[in-house]
C-alpha cells in the first residue's frame, strides 16, 4: 500500500510541475474592455494573460481562495471575492497586482457581478430583502447590493435575484439572468419551470422589465454586443451549452460556437467585439463569424500547498466502539481507525490510507476490530488484530495484523461480529445482511436484500441477538420503503423472518434489551407524522418476548425491591443447599465454570408479543440513540426539542425525566457491560457520562494523522463516481457515458489544490446526469463572528446618517427587547457615537437598545463595539 501511494504521489507531482505550461480548470475568466487582458481564477488566485496567449502573471497570492473577477470599465482595476477574512468579500486590486482594498464586511458570501459605473460594484449578498419582497424567504435568493470603491454602507439594488448582470455602455439598461428556484447551477440538459431565462431591465424612472429568452431550458450570462441593441448568452438550446446571439427586439437566435460533450461557461466580451469563455477547464475567444481560439496559458510560479500534511489531532473522531473491558475505545478519525485508552490520552493508530476506513466494531474478546475500507473503488470487510499473544490493548500494541474477510465484486461493509465471536455479519450491495464464518471462512445469506431498500449509505440497521441465532433489523413492511418495520431474521440463513411492528409508520434502530427478552426501538407512530415529506417526531417503545419479563418491568419500584430481595434470599439458601450436598472437585467446577459461560438460546412468545408494547418516552421529538438500562429502569436517549440534540434521563419507575447533558449531538450511545457508564461520540470528540450521576469526563485522544489533500480528492472523486454507477434511481444513468466522463474530469485533479474548484469540478461532473438536486457542497468554516439579523426592515431610499427604520418584525429583538424603536425612527448613534454616512457597521448578538442605540454594533475600521 505504501509503494502504491509512494507511486500515486510520484504520478500528481510529475503532473504538477507539468501542469506549470498547462494549467487546467481555470475558472471565471473575464475578458477586459478593451479586449487585450484575460482574468481568471486558477488554484484560487487570480491571474490575467494576454488575450492572444501567453505567461500568466499572477494578481494575488494569499492563501485564501480568490475567485470571480471582474474589470472596472476603465480597464484598470479588478474587483473579486475572497475568504481572506473568513467568508467570501468583495475585493478590489489594480490589475498590475498589489494588496486588495476590502469593500464589504459581512459575514455572509458576497460575490461581484458588475461594475455599475467607474465608482460602484453590484454583487450578491443575503443580507436582508426589501420589506416589500414578495418572494419564498429562502437563502437561494440573493439580493442585489451597490457598494462603492470608497468603502461605505452597501445600498439594496435589487431585492430581486439577478445574477450574471450586464450593463450596457450608456449605463441605463442592463440584461440578467433571473432565478425561479432551486436547482444545482451545474446541472445540464434540463427543461423545467425553473430554468433561467434573459431579462431586460430599464434604469430609466420607474424600473421596467421585459424577458428576452423563451427555451424552456437554460438560457444564462448575457453580455452587451459593442451595438448595445444585441447581446450574446449561453444557452443549451441545441444541446450543450454554447454562445448564442440575438437582438433585444428580436425573436430569433444565431449560434456563434459548436462546441459538444462539454458545456461554454464564464461568458464575458470586450468593446472590440472579442467574446471570451471558458470550456472544458481552458480558456477560448471568439469573434462573430471566426473560429474559436483556444488561449495558451503558461503559468511559472511556486509550488504553494503541499502533498502530505503530518497533524496531531484531538478532535474529528465521527464514530466509536467500545471494546467490552471498556477500557479502549475505537473511533474513526477522517477515514482512518484509531484506539485509544479510556483512561489516557495515548492513542494508536490502525490504518493509514487516503481512502476511507469506518463501521467499525470490537471484537467480544477485544483482540480484534473489523471495518469496512473502499480500497480500489470497492467497499470490502477488513480486520486488525493484536498480533501478539502477551499484548492485550491495541492502544499499546507494537504489532498489529491486518487482513481481508470478504473478497468479493460487490460492495460489503457495516460489519459486526456475533456475540459469541465466531462470525461477522455485514451488508452486501447495500441491503442484503450476509454472515462470514471467521473458522471456515464460509458465508450464507441471512435476509435478502429484497426485503430492504438503501438510499443513502448507513441507513440500514442490524443487530445480532445475545445468544447469536437471531438478528433485529429494518425490514419492507405494510408500510413501503420508507416506512419501514422492525423483523426478527434467523441468522442460520433458513429464510425465517417474522414482521414485529407492523405499523405503517416508520419503525427501526431496533434493540436486544433485558438479556435479549424485549427490544427497544424507535416509532413515529405517535408523535408530529410526516405525510409528505421529511421531519416527523419520534419515540422510543420497548416490545416483550417474554411475559416474565414484561411483568417484571411494569412492577413499582416497591414491589420490585421486595421481588429481588426475595430472589436474593433463594439464591443464597440454594448455593448452601448445594454446598452441603455436594462435594465438587476440579473437574466438575471446570464443567460448571463452562456452563456459566454459556448463553441460553433464547424463547420468544411471538404470538402475544404486540401486546406487550410500552411507550417510554414522555414527549415525541427528533431522537437520536437510546439505551435501557440492563435493570431496566432508567431510559437514556438523545432528543432535539429546541437547538441540537441534550441527553436525557427518563426514570421509568419514578416517573421523572432530566436534561442529562446539553447539546451532545446526536450520535450513538455505547453503554458498558455493567450499565454504569455511556459513552458517546459528539461534536468530534468522545465523552464518558457516569450513569445516574450524570457526571461526564472527556476521553481524550492524540491521534496522528497523515493528511494527504490530493490522495483525498482523488479517493472522494471515485467514491462519487461509485455511488453514482450503483445507486442512480435508473441503470442507464439517463444514457450518460458515465465511464467517459469519469476520464474526462479525472484529468483535472492534479490541477485543483482547494475545495472550492474540487466541489465545483464534482458538480460539473454530477451535472452531466440531468439529475435533480445533484451535485456536491463544500461550507468553509466562515468568520469567527456572525452579522446578526436585528428584525427590521430598513427604509433604502434613506441617504443619511444612520439607519431609518421602515418595518420591524414580531418577535425579532426590537420586539422583544422593549425598545423605542418604531417604524420611522432613525438609529443615529451606536454607543453615544454617531452613526456616519460611509461608515460600514455590522451588528453583533448582544449590546445596548433603544431609540439612540442599536443593539450590538461592530466597526471592522477601529475593531470597537
Amino acid at each position: 500500500m505504501k509503494r502504491q501511494l509512494l507511486g500515486v504521489a510520484a504520478i500528481l507531482l510529475s503532473i504538477s510541475t507539468y501542469a506549470q505550461d498547462n494549467p487546467l480548470w481555470m475558472r471565471y475568466c473575464a475578458i477586459s474592455p478593451d479586449g487585450t487582458t484575460i482574468a481568471f481564477t486558477y488554484k484560487g488566485d487570480i491571474y490575467t494573460v494576454p488575450a492572444t496567449g501567453g505567461r500568466a502573471s499572477q494578481i494575488t497570492t494569499n492563501p485564501a481562495h480568490d475567485t470571480k473577477p471582474i474589470w472596472s470599465p476603465d480597464g484598470k482595476k479588478i474587483a473579486f471575492a475572497s475568504d481572506r477574512m473568513g467568508s467570501m468579500d468583495i475585493f478590489e486590486v489594480n490589475k498590475e497586482g498589489g494588496i486588495p482594498k476590502r469593500l464589504t464586511t459581512h459575514s455572509g458570501n458576497e460575490t461581484p457581478v458588475a461594475y455599475k459605473d467607474a465608482g460602484h460594484i453590484l454583487f450578491l449578498a443575503n443580507i436582508m430583502p426589501a420589506a416589500e419582497d414578495a418572494q419564498f424567504p429562502s437563502g437561494q435568493f440573493q439580493q442585489v447590493y451597490e457598494i462603492s470603491t470608497e468603502g461605505g454602507r452597501p445600498a439594496l439594488f435589487s431585492s430581486m435575484p439577478m445574477e450574471d448582470i450586464s450593463i450596457n455602455h450608456t449605463g441605463n439598461t442592463l440584461l440578467y439572468q433571473d432565478k425561479k428556484g432551486y436547482e444545482d447551477p451545474w446541472r445540464k440538459h434540463h427543461t423545467s419551470s425553473i430554468t433561467r431565462d434573459i431579462w431586460l431591465c430599464s434604469l430609466d424612472g420607474d424600473r421596467t422589465y421585459r424577458k428576452q429568452t423563451v427555451f424552456n431550458g437554460e438560457d444564462r450570462t448575457p453580455v452587451w454586443a459593442s451595438d448595445d441593441k444585441s447581446f450574446y448568452y449561453l444557452s443549451e438550446e441545441k444541446g450543450s451549452f454554447n454562445v448564442f446571439k440575438r437582438d433585444i427586439d428580436g425573436n430569433t437566435s444565431k449560434q456563434i460556437t459548436h462546441h459538444t460533450k462539454h458545456p461554454v461557461r464564464f461568458l464575458s466580451a470586450s468593446s472590440n467585439g472579442t467574446l471570451c469563455y471558458g470550456y472544458d477547464g481552458e480558456i477560448y475567444t471568439v469573434k462573430e463569424g471566426a473560429t474559436p481560439q483556444r488561449v495558451q496559458v503558461s503559468i511559472v510560479t511556486d509550488k504553494n500547498d503541499k502533498d502530505l500534511v503530518r497533524q496531531i489531532r484531538r478532535n474529528g473522531a465521527t464514530e466509536i466502539s467500545l471494546s467490552p473491558d471498556a477500557k479502549e475505545i475505537a473511533f474513526v478519525l477522517r477515514g482512518d481507525v484509531y484506539v485509544t485508552s479510556t483512561e489516557y490520552s495515548t492513542t494508536k493508530q490502525i490504518t493509514n490510507t487516503p481512502q476511507q476506513e469506518r463501521d467499525i466494531h470490537f471484537s467480544p474478546d477485544g483482540r480484534s476490530i473489523v471495518y469496512a475500507s473502499e480500497r480500489n473503488g470497492l467497499w470490502q470487510i477488513y480486520q486488525a488484530s493484536l498480533a501478539k499473544k502477551e499484548e492485550k490493548q491495541f492502544a499499546y500494541a507494537t504489532d498489529i495484523k491486518e487482513e481481508k474477510l470478504t473478497n468479493s465484486e460487490i460492495a460489503s461493509f457495516q460489519p459486526q461480529y456475533s456475540p459469541d465471536g465466531k462470525e461477522v455479519a455485514f451488508l452486501e450491495n447495500r441491503t442484503t445482511i450476509r454472515v462470514l464464518n471467521l473458522k471456515s471462512k464460509a458465508v450464507r445469506t441471512v435476509m435478502d436484500g429484497n426485503y430492504e431498500y438503501s438510499y443513502s449509505d448507513g441507513d440500514q440497521w442490524y443487530q445480532w441477538s445475545p445468544d447469536s441465532k437471531w438478528i433485529l433489523t429494518n425490514y419492507i413492511g405494510i408500510g413501503g420503503w420508507n416506512n419501514k418495520d422492525v423483523a426478527l431474521v434467523n441468522a442460520s440463513g433458513n429464510g425465517e423472518i417474522h414482521n414485529l411492528t407492523e405499523s405503517g409508520y416508520s419503525d427501526g434502530n431496533a434493540k436486544w434489551v433485558l438479556d435479549g427478552k424485549a427490544m427497544i426501538w424507535e416509532s413515529d407512530r405517535a408523535g408530529f407524522r410526516s405525510h409528505g415529506s421529511w421531519g416527523a417526531e419520534a419515540d422510543i417503545y420497548i416490545m416483550f418476548f417474554d411475559l416474565d419479563a414484561y411483568d417484571r418491568f411494569r412492577m413499582s419500584k416497591e414491589d420490585l425491591a421486595l421481588l429481588e430481595d426475595s430472589e436474593k434470599k433463594d439464591k443464597e439458601k440454594s448455593e448452601e443447599k448445594e454446598k452441603a450436598d455436594h462435594k465438587k472437585d476440579k473437574k466438575k467446577d471446570s464443567k460448571k465454570e463452562d456452563d456459566k459461560k454459556e448463553v441460553k438460546p433464547l424463547v420468544f412468545d411471538l404470538e402475544n408479543s404486540r401486546d406487550r408494547v410500552i411507550r417510554l418516552t414522555v414527549n415525541s421529538s427528533r431522537l437520536g440513540d437510546a439505551v435501557l438500562t440492563p435493570k431496566g429502569d432508567k431510559l437514556y436517549y438523545q432528543a432535539a426539542f429546541e437547538s441540537g440534540y441534550d441527553l436525557w434521563e427518563h426514570d421509568l419507575k419514578e416517573n421523572k425525566t432530566k436534561i442529562v447533558l446539553k447539546r451532545v449531538g446526536g450520535g450513538a450511545l455505547l453503554p458498558d457491560k455493567k450499565g454504569e457508564n455511556l459513552f458517546l461520540c459528539s461534536q468530534g470528540g468522545i465523552k464518558k457520562v457516569t450513569v445516574g450521576g450524570g457526571e461526564t469526563k472527556p476521553v481524550e485522544f492524540e491521534a496522528f494523522f497523515d493528511y494527504q489533500p490530493y490522495g483525498e480528492r482523488e479517493y472522494i472523486f471515485n467514491h462519487v463516481w461509485q455511488q453514482v454507477e450503483d445507486k442512480f434511481y435508473v441503470k442507464d444513468l439517463h444514457g450518460v457515458d458515465w465511464k467517459g466522463y469519469r476520464e474526462a474530469y479525472a484529468r483535472f485533479l492534479p490541477y485543483i489544490n482547494n475545495n472550492y474548484d474540487f466541489q465545483e469540478m464534482l458538480s460539473e461532473m454530477l451535472g452531466e446526469l440531468n439529475g435533480s438536486h445533484t451535485g456536491a457542497r463544500y461550507y468553509s468554516n466562515g468568520p469567527a463572528l456572525s452579522t446578526a439579523a436585528l428584525g427590521a426592515f430598513y427604509d433604502e431610499t434613506y441617504d443619511g446618517d444612520g439607519l431609518k427604520i421602515k418595518e420591524i418584525l414580531a418577535k425579532g429583538p426590537f420586539a422583544v427587547k422593549k425598545t423605542d424603536v418604531t417604524p420611522g425612527c432613525i438609529i443615529e448613534k451606536i454607543d453615544g457615537k454617531p452613526i456616519v454616512k460611509g461608515q460600514d457597521y455590522f451588528p453583533l448578538l448582544e449590546g445596548k437598545a433603544g431609540r439612540k442605540v442599536l443593539l450590538g454594533m461592530y466597526n471592522p475600521a477601529t475593531g470597537k463595539r
